[in-house]
């Protein structure tokens, strides 16, 4: 008997799940976001744990959006599993659904690779994309790497033994960084020992118990923990320092050639018709021009990368082909 992939599997628990919350978005609602009305009945799919760079993104948009009246009544919700795989294959078998869209990025491009899943982005409904993130390389408070030039020596010395975590699976930005922070410093990518979590809400646990000796992630999914002091951030991967964590110097100061951004932007399902796809342009174009989204940018050192429509449909392809393109060279899919 051919066995169903642990993903498929998953999706389809899920699903059964899911299906009572379907009848939600049968109301039609606003048809724009242009008439100055808040439009209503919009959902918005979270394709791993709470507490990740996803869910975080998409709550800061549904907060902004009812703050500044744009929309009410928005929902999130979390339907986590396969490195976005499960969503991304609810986001494909919703087709005609204008109220729902997935908050997604980098990592689900990879994830359906690696996955071997049927559904891919370039199957969705390009809606906009919002923004791009530099990663940060983290450690617990009590580490003994003090520089990213001590962790470099350690791994160096034993990649096996320094295992890094990463809130994304094989494919996504957060592995992808640390094979490319890997080939940068001299140590064979197939060398490192990787830990793939569902996100940052599962990562973060994992670095603060010292159950991996450093993580690699967007900068914003730690800025709770920076606070606190429960973790220290070596290096960043921005061309320049970040405002959030000024006396952290980047890779590249730091002798390391290597500068590395993740983005994040919005997909709806297939089909949907062109009024819909128009009013969450409408409601995300009014809200990226809001003060509150420009201060949720400065909060969380996301840079401003908005793109709708035709705009982020040619990003998006070009992304496909290249992160399928690499992980075909790395024997990944």
């Amino acid at each position: 008997m051919k066995r169903t992939p642990a993903w498929l599997a998953a999706f389809a628990a899920m699903t059964l799940l899911a299906t009572g919350a379907c009848g939600a978005t049968a109301d039609k609602g606003e048809s724009s976001g242009s008439s100055g009305k808040p439009v209503s009945g919009l959902r918005i799919l979270v394709p791993n744990s709470p507490g990740g760079g996803y869910d975080t993104t998409a709550r800061t948009i549904a907060k902004v959006m009812e703050d500044g009246r744009i929309a009410s009544g928005v929902e999130v919700f979390n339907l986590s599993g396969a490195g976005g795989v499960v969503g991304l294959q609810r986001i494909v078998n919703e087709k005609g659904n204008g109220k729902l869209v997935m908050q997604m990025g980098l990592g689900v491009v990879g994830s359906s690779y690696t996955q071997k899943s049927p559904a891919k982005l370039t199957g969705t409904t390009p809606i906009a994309k919002l923004v791009e993130e530099s990663g940060a390389i983290v450690v617990p408070k009590n580490s003994p790497y003090r520089t990213i030039g001590d962790l470099v020596a350690a791994w160096k010395a034993d990649p096996k033994k320094i295992a890094v975590g990463g809130g994304s699976s094989p494919g996504g930005p957060d592995h992808l960084l640390p094979m490319q922070l890997a080939k940068a410093v001299g140590i064979d990518p197939k060398q490192v020992n990787y830990v793939s979590y569902d996100g940052g809400g599962e990562l973060l646990p994992a670095l603060l118990g010292s159950k991996i000796a450093f993580g690699a992630s967007g900068v914003g999914e730690f800025v709770d923990q920076i606070e606190a002091g429960q973790v220290r951030v070596l290096a960043v991967t921005s061309e320049g320092r970040l405002d959030m964590v000024k006396d952290v110097p980047t890779l590249k100061e730091s002798g390391i050639d290597l500068i590395f951004t993740n983005w994040r932007g919005i997909v709806a399902p297939p089909g949907i018709s062109d009024a819909d796809k128009q009013t969450w342009i409408d409601v995300l174009t009014r809200m990226h021009g809001t003060d509150a989204w420009k201060a949720e940018l400065v909060k969380h050192s996301w840079t401003d990368a908005f793109a709708p429509d035709d705009e982020f449909a040619a990003f998006l392809t070009a992304q496909d082909k290249a992160v399928a393109d690499i992980l075909t060279g790395l024997g990944l899919t």
